[in-house]
C-alpha cells in the first residue's frame, strides 16, 4: 500500500511544555531544528593569506551545514528548507556573490579552488531536491501543494532561477532542464511572474543607454532646463564606464543562459517585442561603447582588454539571445507542424526580419554568425508558396547592410603579462584563471573586417594622396593604421594639422616599403611540370583521385562491368544516325507556288542512273545492346505484327473443347507406350466386361500376363516376393 504524501502525513510530537504526546502534522514549523546558517560572501579580490583564510573558514561552514541538510530525511528536510529563514539568506546570498565564469576576479590557490568548486556542488544539490517532488514511493508531495508550498514561501522565484541557469547551467543542463520544466510544470503561476519581469529586463537596456546619453528614436524627450546634459561613453569616468560594461555582460549571459535551459519563455519574451527592442539597442549603444573602448586612454592596458573582451561577449551573447527567439517563436515550430498550420510562423519570420532591416549593423553581426539565407532556403522548401520577391527583398536588403556596415578598425592586441602580475601569480601559487569568455572567439561581426591589403589599402592611399600629393605613401599607410583606416579621418586630421605626436615626428614623405617575397625560387621557378593540373604552386585545387602511392589496385570484374561508360559514349554516338532530318514540312496552309503535278508519279526512280543503294538498301537497325527498353518493346511488338501478317490471323482459343484435348492427351500416351515397346495396362482386353457375365480367355490372359509382369514396373516385384514367403511358411495362409 502506497504511504501517504507528505502534506497528509501526521508524526507524532512531544509538547516540551506538557511532556505529551500528541499528532502534528509533518510540515509543521515546531519540528524545525536548530540550525544556523551564515551567509555567503564572494572570494577576496587579493591574495592577502588573512583574507583567504576567513573566506576558506566561512565556505567550510556552509559546506558542512549544506551537507547536514542533505542528510535529513525527507519530511524533516521540508521542514528545515520552508522554515528556516537562515537557510534562505543563505542560498540567496550564494547566488548573488558567487563569481560568474566571465568575472575578472583574481586567480586563487587550488586549496581556495577545491573548496570553493564543492560548495559550489552542495548548493546546486539543495537547489536540485527542493524542485524535486516525489523523491521515492514513500516520499512524496502532492503536486499541487509542492506547487504551493514552493511558490508561497519563495523558494523559487524568476531572479532565482535566472541566476540558477548562469551559476549552473555549463555540465549540468540537462538536470536543469528538467528541474525548471518541473517547477513551471507544477506552478503555472511563474508563467504570469515571467510575463510580469520581461518589462523589467528591457528597462535594463534602457537605463544602460540613459547612462550613454543615448535614446531610442520612439522614446526621445527634449533635455530638461535644470538636467545635465548627457555624458557620452567617451566622456564619462573610467569607473562609471567599467560598471556599464559589466552590467551589460552580466545581463545578456543570464538571459541567454536562462533561454538556453528553458526554451518556452521564448514566447513570453517575444509578446513584449523583446527582439525588436534589444536590436536598437544593439544598433545604438554596442557602437558607443566599442568606439570609447578604443579611442579612451588607460593607465592599466589591461583594464581596456578586459573591457573589450567582456563588450565582445556580450554581443555574441545578445546575437545568439537573437537567434533563440527567431527559432523558438518562427522555426521550430515549421518543422514540427511540416505539414500543416505552418503559414503563420512563415509570415511572423518574415516580418521579424522586415523589422530588423533598419539596424544594419545588427543585422550584418546576425547574418554573420546565423545565415539568413539558409533560414529563408528551409521557408523555401517546406512553403513552395512563400512569396519570392519579398525573400529577395530581404536577401538585398543583408547584402546592403553588409556594405553599408563595412568600416576596418583596429584590433586590440593582447597584452603580455607585466612583472607586477607575474610575481602576483608567483605568490598565490598554481593559478587557473576563472575567466570563461576569454576562451571564446571575439564577436567582433561584420565591422570587424580584417585588416585592408593590396587593391583595398591602394584605393585608401589614393584618396588621401589625390588630396594631398605631396605626402608620401608610407607616411599615409601609417597614418590609415592610426584611425582606424578611415580615410576621411585622416584627411581631416592632416588639414587641420591635428595628427597625434608620433606621427608628427615622422618623415610626411616617407615612402612605401616594398613587400620582399619569402619565396622568390617558387614564383620564378619553370620546369616542365609547371602549370599542369598535378602543380600545387599555380593553382589551389588538385584532383587527387588521380594521385595514389605505389602500383595502383586493379579492378575488379565486378567493377569492369559496372563501368558503363563505353556504352553510353557509343549510345550517343549511335543515336545520331536515327535521326532524319525533312526538307519539307506539312502545313496546314496550301503553298500557291508549289508545283505538285509530278508528286503521284515516280518518274526516274529506278532509272539505270539512279542511286539504288539508297532504294535496295535494308533499313538501319540499332544494336541490342544499345537499345533502350521501350525500344526493345516496341521492335518485338512489330516483329510480332509482321509474322501475322505473313501467317494470316491466328484462331482464338481461348477456350478450347475438352474432347479434343482428351484425344491429344491420349495420342500422346499412345505414342509414349509404343516408343517403349509395351501396351497400355487400361488396354479394352484387360479390362473385359461386367461382372457377373464371364471373361473371354483372350481376357483371361492379358489380366495373368498383367499380374506376371508387375515386377518391370512400379510394384518393384512385391507379388514374387510375397508369394515366395507364403510357401516358406512365413505369412500364413
Amino acid at each position: 500500500m502506497p504511504s501517504l504524501p507528505l502534506d497528509q502525513l501526521q508524526v507524532s510530537h512531544r509538547d516540551p511544555g506538557t511532556g505529551r504526546q500528541r499528532s502534528i502534522s509533518a510540515l509543521d514549523p515546531k519540528r524545525v531544528l536548530s540550525r544556523n546558517f551564515i551567509t555567503y560572501t564572494s572570494p577576496p579580490d587579493s591574495c592577502d593569506p588573512a583574507l583567504l583564510e576567513e573566506f576558506l573558514e566561512r565556505a567550510d561552514f556552509i559546506t558542512k551545514d549544506l551537507q547536514w541538510l542533505l542528510s535529513l530525511p525527507h519530511d524533516r528536510f521540508w521542514c528545515q528548507v520552508i522554515f528556516d529563514e537562515s537557510l534562505q539568506k543563505c542560498l540567496d546570498s550564494y547566488l548573488s556573490n558567487a563569481p560568474r565564469k566571465y568575472d575578472r576576479c583574481t586567480p586563487f590557490p587550488p586549496a581556495v579552488k577545491q573548496v570553493q568548486d564543492k560548495l559550489h556542488q552542495y548548493v546546486f544539490l539543495t537547489f536540485l531536491r527542493m524542485s524535486t517532488h516525489k523523491e521515492s514511493k514513500d516520499h512524496h508531495i502532492t503536486p499541487s501543494v509542492f506547487g504551493e508550498i514552493i511558490y508561497n514561501n519563495y523558494l523559487f522565484d524568476i531572479p532565482k532561477l535566472l541566476d540558477i541557469c548562469i551559476l549552473f547551467g555549463k555540465g549540468n543542463s540537462s538536470l536543469l532542464q528538467k528541474m525548471i520544466s518541473n517547477i513551471f510544470q507544477q506552478q503555472p503561476s511563474y508563467y504570469q511572474d515571467l510575463d510580469d519581469s520581461i518589462p523589467t529586463l528591457l528597462q535594463v537596456f534602457g537605463s544602460i543607454m540613459n547612462v550613454c546619453g543615448l535614446q531610442q528614436d520612439d522614446c526621445k524627450e527634449p533635455l530638461k532646463l535644470g538636467d545635465d546634459k548627457p555624458t557620452s561613453p567617451l566622456d564619462m569616468a573610467q569607473q562609471k564606464l567599467q560598471d556599464t560594461v559589466f552590467y551589460l555582460c552580466d545581463t545578456s549571459s543570464t538571459i541567454w543562459a536562462f533561454l538556453e535551459i528553458f526554451p518556452s519563455a521564448s514566447q513570453a519574451l517575444q509578446k513584449h517585442n523583446f527582439l525588436s527592442s534589444m536590436s536598437s539597442f544593439y544598433e545604438l549603444c554596442c557602437p558607443e561603447l566599442e568606439s570609447a573602448i578604443i579611442k579612451r586612454k588607460f593607465a592599466d592596458k589591461s583594464i581596456q582588454l578586459d573591457l573589450w573582451r567582456r563588450l565582445c561577449h556580450s554581443r555574441k551573447k545578445l546575437l545568439e539571445i537573437s537567434h533563440i527567439l527567431i527559432s523558438n517563436t518562427c522555426l521550430q515550430p515549421i518543422l514540427e507542424r511540416s505539414a500543416e498550420n505552418i503559414q503563420h510562423y512563415v509570415e511572423e519570420f518574415l516580418e521579424i526580419l522586415t523589422q530588423l532591416l533598419p539596424e544594419r549593423r545588427f543585422l550584418c553581426d546576425y547574418d554573420e554568425q546565423f545565415p539568413v539565407a539558409e533560414d529563408i532556403s528551409l521557408l523555401q522548401q517546406v512553403s513552395p508558396s512563400l512569396d519570392e520577391t519579398r525573400t529577395t527583398y530581404l536577401l538585398n536588403g543583408v547584402k546592403s547592410a553588409w556594405t553599408e556596415a563595412r568600416k576596418f578598425r583596429p584590433r586590440i592586441p593582447i597584452l603580455a603579462p607585466t612583472s607586477a602580475e607575474r610575481n602576483a601569480k608567483g605568490a598565490c601559487g598554481s593559478i587557473e584563471q576563472n575567466s570563461h569568455y576569454l576562451d571564446e572567439p571575439e564577436c567582433l561581426g561584420a565591422t570587424a573586417a580584417p585588416l585592408p591589403s593590396g587593391v583595398e589599402l591602394d584605393s585608401l592611399v589614393s584618396q588621401v594622396k589625390d588630396l594631398l600629393p605631396d605626402l608620401g605613401e608610407g607616411f599615409i599607410i601609417k597614418c590609415l593604421e592610426e584611425y582606424d583606416h578611415n580615410a576621411e579621418i585622416v584627411i581631416n586630421h592632416l588639414l587641420e594639422d591635428n595628427l597625434s605626436p608620433h606621427l608628427l615626428e615622422l618623415d610626411h614623405t616617407m615612402p612605401r616599403q616594398q613587400i620582399v617575397d619569402p619565396c622568390p625560387l617558387v614564383s620564378s621557378r619553370s620546369n616542365v611540370f609547371a602549370d599542369d593540373e598535378f602543380d600545387v604552386f599555380s593553382r589551389d585545387v588538385v584532383d587527387t583521385t588521380r594521385i595514389w602511392k605505389g602500383r595502383k589496385k586493379p579492378e575488379t570484374a565486378a567493377q569492369v562491368l559496372a563501368d558503363k561508360s563505353g556504352i553510353l559514349a557509343q549510345k550517343e554516338r549511335y543515336s545520331q544516325y536515327s535521326m532524319v532530318s525533312e526538307e519539307h514540312t506539312v502545313d496546314g496552309d496550301y503553298d500557291d507556288e508549289y508545283d505538285d503535278t509530278y508528286d503521284g508519279s515516280q518518274i526516274g526512280a529506278n532509272d539505270a542512273d539512279s542511286d539504288d543503294e539508297l532504294i535496295s538498301r535494308r533499313p538501319f537497325t540499332i544494336p541490342q545492346v544499345l537499345r533502350s527498353r521501350d525500344r526493345e518493346v516496341n521492335v518485338h511488338e512489330m516483329d510480332e505484327d509482321e509474322a501475322e501478317e505473313e501467317t494470316g490471323p491466328k484462331p482464338d482459343h481461348f477456350i478450347q473443347d475438352p474432347a479434343v484435348l482428351r484425344e491429344r492427351a491420349e495420342a500422346r500416351r499412345a505414342n509414349y507406350y509404343a516408343r517403349k515397346g509395351f501396351r497400355h495396362d487400361n488396354a479394352p482386353s484387360i479390362a473385359g466386361t461386367s461382372r457377373g457375365q464371364g471373361q473371354s480367355r483372350e481376357t483371361v490372359q492379358e489380366r495373368r500376363k498383367k499380374e506376371a509382369n508387375k515386377g518391370v514396373r512400379a510394384n518393384h516385384n512385391r507379388r514374387t516376393m510375397a508369394d515366395r514367403k507364403r510357401n516358406k511358411g512365413m505369412i500364413p495362409s
